[in-house]
Order: C-alpha cells, then structure tokens, then sequence
C-alpha cells in the first residue's frame, strides 16, 4: 500500500465511503472518529482510534504512527435545525475544534488537506446550477460554522499550513454498491436518505 491517509470522521456514512474507496486505490485509510454519529462497524479498511478531533495528542499520534502527509476532515455537525437551535454547539464542534487540529497538522508537516463544506456556504442560490464562483451567503449557522472552518483554514495554509481543498457538498445520498455500508442516520433529516 502507498502512504496512509487520516481521515477524520472516517466511521461516518460519506467517511466510510471515502475509506473503501481510498483502500480500493491502494491508500491505506487511518480512520480517527469520536463515535458521537460515526458507526464502528463502518470501520472496515484500516486501523482506527476513536478521539475527538481536538485531541492534539491524538492526532499527533496518529500522524507520527502512520507518517501520515494527506488528511481529509469529514467530522462535523450537520444538522442544520439543530445549529439554529443550539449555534455554539456548532461553532464548537466546527470550528473551534479544529484548532488544536489544525496545530497538530502544521507541527507534523502534513502537507495536503481535504476538509468537508457544505453547498450551504451560498444560501439561496441565484443561479442553478450553482457555479463555485456564486456568492458566499449561508443562511444558518450551520453554513455559517463551515465558512468560517474555511476561512479559517486558507488563512492557516497562507501562514504556511498545508495545502487545502474544501469540498461543498449538496446531499449525499445512496449505499455502496455491495451493500457494506449505507446511510445509518438517526432521526432521518436529508431530503433523500
């Protein structure tokens, strides 16, 4: 196998996806996951850890082990009524987590990081399809918690953290094709489960 790939929130419905198809490339997927939504039994093409992502030592840890130089950042809260609710809760977990995160990452000298955004960065779309270019407006803190992990993020990679994409997802939606994993979210709040 090529070099390993943390993935954080890797026991989740699209981190397990992203796992099976790293191993299936030959990557091997370290999967670091607190559990709080992730599914152990989705844990199934690497070794695992279950930590928050702002335990540093952890990540650490596992950057270290592993000699990880890519990471991709699945972990975070989705719910967006629950984000109105209860917004510090998000910023909390989307944001501020990442911090000792994020200083863990530049200690080790990881070089490329892939994090989940979310297609509600644009609010209500003016165009559509939505072009990546149209206007950043979210409409809840939801979107809000991840604009501002995004921001947070380029700012960091201009101050010599690694490298960056962020990928703005709309809903994720299906099974793997072997029925090995698939959506196991409860209460059920997507528009197509």
């Amino acid at each position: 196998m090529s070099r390993p790939v943390l993935v954080v929130g890797g026991a989740g419905y699209i981190g397990a996806h992203v796992c099976k198809a790293l191993a299936a490339a030959g990557r091997l997927p370290v999967v670091l996951d607190d559990l709080s939504s992730g599914r152990r039994d989705f844990v199934k093409w690497g070794p695992f850890r279950q930590a928050p992502i702002s335990d540093r030592d952890a990540v650490a840890e596992l950057l270290a082990e592993y000699g990880i130089a890519t990471v991709i950042d699945l972990a975070a809260s989705i719910e967006v009524a629950q984000s109105v609710r209860d917004p510090l809760a998000f910023y909390a977990n989307n944001l501020a987590a990442k911090i000792p995160f994020l200083a863990a990452l530049h200690a080790a000298g990881v070089a490329h990081l892939v994090l989940s955004s979310t297609a509600a960065v644009y609010g209500e779309p003016e165009i559509v399809p939505i072009p990546e270019s149209h206007a950043l407006r979210p409409g809840n803190p939801y979107g809000n918690s991840k604009l501002a992990y995004e921001r947070m993020v380029a700012d960091f990679a201009a101050a010599g953290g690694p490298g960056f994409m962020a990928l703005r997802f709309f809903n994720a939606a299906g099974a793997d094709p072997a029925a090995a994993i698939g959506e196991a979210h409860e209460p059920e709040s997507h528009l197509i489960a």
